[in-house]
């Protein structure tokens, strides 16, 4: 998978962002409640001034090891997916499961446009399936908390790259159609990069960032833009459209 194929995955991340400002907001409080008092606004992604007595280098440093603990996460994800599809390699020069597998890719997009914008809430139900996973890493939390350090945060940020969460399912899929185990890790790294920028920005910024990325209007169209590339996807694989400068803006599976 070429770097011009990643673009739409670096884009999808970037848009899908929204949906990562809406989910920390919530998890602020699920938090707090297993963090000493003196420590009680730290969210997930912390602010740089969460700690009145860190520097705001501290607390940036914070902000990006939570981040790459998470995106390291994902690529980890994206390597297994990605192993486990060529493992089956046998089927993947049968050009009925190639085509099966671009239109899933994509209408996993679409799904995930419709849940950003918040007409339908379909992948929610792919959500609850990832708790199975996620019972069994959340009781190592409980000792990252307060996330007073850089290794602290690095480690946080890795064990919830694994929360339950249907957009990074539905770019997972696109790794599991990655060929490789290399490709597979590169399709999760372009996403995590697309929602670092917000990530970031969240972290530095806290409340009025999260309170201006959640109006109906921005969801929408992020929402739109990766429902747009989906629908792309698919209506270039039912028209026989060649490959080529449409690499830059749709999903594509190895053929």
């Amino acid at each position: 998978m070429s770097g011009l194929n990643l673009l739409p995955v670096f884009a999808v991340g970037l848009a899908g962002s929204v949906h990562c400002v809406g989910m920390c907001g919530g998890i602020v409080g699920a938090l707090s409640a297993a963090t000493p008092a003196r420590a009680r606004t730290i969210p997930i992604v912390p602010a740089a001034t969460a700690l009145p007595a860190a520097s705001a280098l501290d607390g940036a440093l914070r902000v990006l090891g939570y981040n790459t603990g998470r995106i390291g996460s994902y690529m980890l994800a994206g390597a297994l997916a990605g192993g486990l599809a060529n493992g089956a390699a046998s089927l993947a020069h049968i050009a009925r499961w190639q085509g099966i597998a671009y239109v899933l890719a994509n209408a996993m997009l679409v799904a995930l446009g419709l849940y950003l914008m918040n007409a339908w809430h379909g992948l929610a139900r792919v959500e609850a399936a990832g708790n199975v996973l996620w019972r069994r890493v959340q009781p190592a939390m409980k000792y990252l908390v307060p996330m007073d350090t850089l290794p602290k945060a690095v480690a946080l940020g890795g064990l919830w790259g694994w929360v339950p969460c249907g957009m990074v399912y539905s770019v997972l899929l696109t790794a599991l159609l990655s060929g490789s185990a290399a490709s597979g890790a590169a399709v999760m790294l372009a996403f995590g990069l697309g929602t670092l920028p917000m990530l970031l920005a969240l972290g530095l910024a806290g409340a009025r960032i999260r309170q201006a990325m959640q109006r109906p209007i921005v969801r929408a169209a992020c929402g739109m833009l990766v429902l747009g590339f989906g629908v792309l996807g698919m209506i270039r694989h039912a028209s026989g459209l060649p490959h080529g400068w449409l690499d830059a803006l749709c999903v594509t599976v190895p053929l």
